[in-house]
C-alpha cells in the first residue's frame, strides 16, 4: 500500500515552508520583474557549490542590490535551491575541470573521508576551485535563463494573488474610473 506524502508530513511541511511564504509575498503586492529577478538570484546563489555559505551570499547580494531585489523572495528561493545545490556540485566540478583543462578528480569514499576529517590534499582543494570555476562561469547563464522562465510566472501569480496593482500607474480595477470634481472657491 503506497504511503501518501501528506500522511508522512511532507505536504503540510511544504505548504508551511514554501507555499504560505510565497502567498504572503504575492499578497503584499510586489513587482513581477523584481520577484522574477529575486527568485532567479536566490536560486543562482543557492546552487553555489560550497554548502553552508549560500545564506551569506544572498545576504551580501541583498545588501548590495538594495531595493533592486526583494529580500524575502531571494531567501525563499535560496531555501528552495538547497536540494538542487547538492545535486549540482559534481556537474560544476566537472565543468570547471573542462574549462581549466585540469585533471579529472576521482570521487571516491577515501577522498570524501579526507575532506570530512580535515586532511584534504592538494587535489581536493583543486577540485573545490574547479567547482567554483564551473559555478562562476555558469551562474550568469543560470540567472538569465531563470529570469526569463520566472517573469511570465510571476506576472501571472501577481495578477492572480495580489490585492493591489503591480504598478502605481495601473488602476486596481481597469474598468473603474475615479472622477474628481473641481470646485471653484
Amino acid at each position: 500500500m503506497p504511503v501518501s506524502p501528506t500522511k508522512i508530513g511532507v505536504g503540510p511541511w511544504f505548504h508551511k515552508k514554501i507555499v504560505d511564504p510565497l502567498l504572503q509575498i504575492l499578497r503584499r503586492g510586489a513587482e513581477p520583474k523584481q520577484l522574477a529577478f529575486s527568485a532567479a538570484l536566490g536560486i543562482t546563489l543557492g546552487v553555489f557549490p560550497i554548502c553552508g555559505v549560500t545564506v551569506f551570499l544572498c545576504g551580501m547580494a541583498i545588501a548590495l542590490l538594495g531595493s533592486l531585489c526583494h529580500s524575502p523572495s531571494v531567501m525563499l528561493a535560496n531555501f528552495i535551491a538547497t536540494p538542487i545545490e547538492l545535486s549540482l556540485v559534481v556537474p560544476f566540478l566537472r565543468f570547471g575541470e573542462v574549462i581549466s583543462g585540469g585533471p579529472h578528480f576521482p570521487l571516491t569514499s577515501d577522498a570524501m573521508k579526507k575532506v570530512l576529517t580535515g586532511h584534504a590534499s592538494r587535489e581536493v582543494l583543486l577540485s573545490i576551485v574547479h567547482a567554483l570555476l564551473g559555478w562562476l562561469v555558469a551562474a550568469p547563464f543560470i540567472l538569465v535563463i531563470l529570469y526569463i522562465i520566472f517573469l511570465p510566472c510571476c506576472k501571472l501569480l501577481v495578477h492572480k494573488f495580489s490585492p493591489v496593482p503591480s504598478s502605481p500607474k495601473k488602476p486596481l480595477h481597469p474598468h473603474m474610473e475615479v472622477k474628481l470634481k473641481v470646485r471653484d472657491v
